[in-house]
């Protein structure tokens, strides 16, 4: 087994890592260990939008990615270890979340901390969610990977992920909102992250004798980062993959009450209907019409609208007044 402590902090660059060592190491067992800034990163299957506060993560700078695997949205930080565990694939093993989970409660046991599995992927502690875990199959292998609460900013964590259910309307996967908990008052006084991390570090060698540690090449961090660069930051992986949805948001501003509906698939607007009390001078079909094809986020709408008479449609209204529409 490969012990790999990555080095970077990037959101981006650590979830492309998880890809690229599949196709590094596709014989290899690996143990991966990173630490994300702030971010969010979200399951496969999910519709980004309706995961985040968008609002929120773009004031705090917060980066959004969208992972291969499925499950929930989760928050990083500085203060949340994150582990992964890259083995050959087992059919009957790949619903067991005990398997890999083991590691961490055994640990945790040992430091006085009563954590166990509850459900089917959460680790616990005193009925409170302290790490979140998700699974894939791929290459003839499984990844399960999980995050540890240490000393997280909760209330960050809270505000990232408030989202407005009435917004969406989707089958997409959603998040579980459990009760969440760090695990920095449970464990020995004084004990910092880095130290838990080198404490699990050394619990996983113990169980592999032939374990040996790895550091990233140039090769590989040139190959990541661009993994990064081309797929795990861009628009189209984090939120054009998402599911079809429904979107609908109402604003009250000195035009009157505008109020619209979208279809969105792939992040693209397939359909845009608009209702309100305001005061046009040429068909809001005709609005509407401006909205299909493009994507659902704020640079594209922008754009679209800024080369648009909004006055025509909505009466004494500005582009600044209007945007919150589509948000």
């Amino acid at each position: 087994m490969l012990i790999i402590d990555s080095p970077s902090y990037d959101a981006y660059f650590n979830i492309a890592s998880e890809e690229y060592l599949l196709n590094r190491f596709p014989e290899t067992e690996i143990f991966l260990l990173y630490v994300n800034a702030p971010s969010i990163i979200v399951g496969k299957f999910q519709n980004t939008l309706a995961e985040v506060n968008l609002d929120f993560v773009k004031e705090k700078g917060i980066k959004v990615v969208r992972r291969l695997s499925g499950g929930g949205a989760v928050y990083h930080d500085l203060g949340n270890l994150n582990f992964s565990f890259h083995t050959q694939f087992k059919h009957k093993e790949f619903q067991d979340f005990s398997v890999f989970t083991q590691p961490v409660l055994d640990l945790l046991n040992r430091l006085g901390v009563p954590a166990k599995l509850e459900g089917r992927n959460d680790l616990t502690v005193e009925g409170k969610k302290f790490s979140g875990n998700a699974k894939l199959a791929r290459k003839n292998k499984t990844v399960q990977h999980g995050t540890i609460l240490i000393n997280s900013q909760m209330q960050t964590l809270a505000e990232a992920l408030k989202i407005n259910p009435l917004k969406f309307v989707d089958k997409s996967v959603k998040s579980n909102r459990a009760r969440v908990t760090n695990l920095q008052p449970y464990l020995p006084k004084n004990t910092t992250n880095e130290d838990f991390k080198k404490m699990l570090i050394a619990e996983i060698q113990s169980r592999n004798f032939n374990s040996q540690t790895y550091k990233y090449t140039a090769q590989d961090i040139k190959n990541i980062q661009h993994l990064a660069n081309t797929k795990y930051s861009i628009w189209d992986w984090n939120f054009g993959t998402s599911p079809q949805y429904n979107f609908k948001q109402a604003i009250k501003i000195n035009a009157g009450f505008i109020e619209l509906h979208l279809e969105v698939t792939r992040g693209i607007i397939e359909q845009a209907k608009v209702y309100g009390d305001f005061f046009a001078t040429k068909p809001i079909e005709e609005f509407e019409s401006f909205l299909i094809g493009i994507k659902h986020e704020r640079k594209s709408i922008a754009a679209t609208l800024n080369k648009i008479t909004l006055q025509d449609y909505f009466g004494n209204v500005t582009l600044d007044e209007i945007m919150p529409l589509f948000e």
